[in-house]
């Protein structure tokens, strides 16, 4: 009867707002109600370490359990009648629909703030009772990173053009536009600001801002002023509603168990205590559920939500000594690339997208490093990126990316478990094949698998001062950028390096 009562109020909810949804999956009647339920990821499609897969592996097989072939919370979206707000009936949050500023119909670089004015943002919704509301707040990276959808596609930081990408956000449900070369922006300059400031001062660019990018499905940390001086801005979309949404409630559960009761998911307290490929990560869950590991035998490897939802932001390397997780977890310690004790990058279940496949989403636990000709905490513990899923972590070693972004390859794994049976259910994977649009939208890589990526190794993206601004080398084309490093200036094809 309870079941009924929530199902009918849901019902009631969406259409008060104005479009009618379908309700919540079915919950048992006398659970406690979670104080912060994660919607799934969205991500539908399975992968090997190389691309899409097109038949779905069993429990014994290779690359078993991951993120496509379980659903948790199917998120649900209701859109206020007057188009301007969005209700989230998973988590319970209300959203603006729309980070614009003006009015005039286009989400673009006018529609950006510095973080000062991001601060003040919500005091002018809450004056003028936008939406019929006064209690508008800039969102936490855990409540931002809540509307992440892992069925978008990762564009080339280099790409001109935003034809055949999908953005990591239901555009059914909220605005979105990639950045615009007119305006100055790349096209994954759609980073949304949070309100959650890293606890460390990196000795780069200074202060952290953590933002999620749904244009190219990360968390990262950023700094406040691009090179040359300019204030960075963001998009920022408030929202409203629970406060204790993206607080744990976390307590022992048992002999190397931890239990977190926002989420109501039950975790490894220790880690993995080695590195491997994420075929081996997946393996592990197997593994270990033969075993009855720890008296159970449903574990299995994250998805991405899953994993953020257990960073402490209050937490890192350089402010507490610490991994960012709570000391109830214990986290194998490591040396980074610049010769630091640090903590790994941990795998999650979920590929980086559904465009080429062959990289899945970690979650940094330690600091997130680049190499900016020394290395650097660029991006700050708590950070999601990506790894190629298998390969030579040394072809990798100077970085790759703009920043240099560190690649381990050979990342850790802590294992998980739903407290409640069924909150998350095995799924046929959608084995459509994708669009080849879709698998050149990455970011332009070679394949981390063969003798290519050895070949180009020395021809990865690396950022240097010129006179006029930065310099980018990628994939042997050399591109200068404005002072500001956003306006392209330049692009010089070079000879390609001779084989070794």
């Amino acid at each position: 009867m309870m079941l009924n009562r929530h199902l009918f109020s849901a019902a009631l909810l969406a259409a008060s707002l104005g479009q009618a949804v379908a309700g919540p999956p079915k919950q048992a009647a006398k659970t406690k109600p979670l104080s912060s339920p994660l919607p799934d990821t969205g991500q539908t499609r399975i992968f090997s370490d190389r691309g899409q897969m097109l038949a779905a592996p069993g429990p014994t097989e290779a690359f078993y359990g991951q993120d496509g072939q379980f659903e948790g919370r199917r998120p649900v979206y209701a859109v206020g009648k007057d188009g301007r707000v969005v209700r989230d009936l998973v988590t319970g949050l209300m959203w603006q629909r729309s980070p614009e500023l003006n009015n005039d119909g286009a989400l673009t670089a006018v529609d950006k703030l510095t973080y000062e004015a991001a601060c003040k943002r919500p005091a002018a919704l809450n004056a003028a009772r936008y939406g019929g509301y006064t209690d508008w707040r800039l969102p936490t990276i855990k409540e931002l990173y809540s509307l992440i959808d892992f069925r978008g596609t990762d564009p080339s930081p280099m790409a001109a053009a935003n034809g055949g990408l999908i953005p990591f956000i239901d555009t059914k449900a909220f605005a979105f536009a990639y950045g615009r070369e007119e305006d100055g922006d790349r096209v994954i300059d759609s980073q949304y600001a949070s309100s959650t400031v890293y606890m460390a001062k990196t000795n780069f660019v200074g202060r952290l801002l953590f933002g999620v990018n749904f244009a190219d499905g990360r968390i990262k940390g950023y700094g406040l002023t691009m090179p040359g001086g300019r204030a960075k801005t963001f998009f920022v979309q408030c929202v409203r509603g629970p406060r204790s949404y993206g607080i744990n409630q976390l307590k022992p559960a048992g002999k190397g168990l931890v239990l977190d009761q926002a989420t109501g998911l039950m975790w490894e307290q220790e880690d993995s205590g080695k590195g491997m490929t994420w075929q081996q990560a997946l393996a592990l869950a197997q593994e270990r559920n033969r075993s009855k590991h720890l008296g159970y035998s449903d574990w299995r490897l994250p998805n991405a939500k899953e994993l953020q939802s257990i960073v402490d932001y209050g937490r890192s390397p350089d402010a507490t000594q610490s991994a960012a997780i709570s000391p109830l977890f214990r986290c194998t310690a490591i040396t980074n690339e610049a010769g630091q004790t640090d903590y790994p990058f941990y795998w999650t279940s979920t590929t980086h997208g559904e465009g080429r496949g062959d990289t899945a989403v970690y979650v940094a636990f330690g600091r997130s490093l680049g190499n900016m000709g020394l290395w650097i905490d660029i991006h700050g513990a708590g950070s999601q990126r990506s790894d190629p899923k298998s390969g030579d972590p040394s072809v990798f070693a100077s970085g790759r990316g703009p920043q240099g972004d560190s690649i381990h390859i050979l990342n850790y794994v802590r294992l998980v478990r739903d407290l409640q049976s069924g909150a998350t259910r095995p799924v046929k994977p959608n084995l459509t094949p994708i669009a080849r649009e879709a698998t050149n939208a990455g970011p332009g890589m070679p394949s981390p698998m063969g003798p290519e990526m050895r070949m180009d190794a020395g021809m990865e993206s690396r950022m240097e001062a010129s006179t006029r601004g930065v310099v980018i080398l990628r994939n042997g084309v050399l591109y200068e950028y404005s002072a500001d490093g956003l306006k392209l200036l330049n692009k010089t094809p070079l000879e390609a390096q001779p084989r070794p």
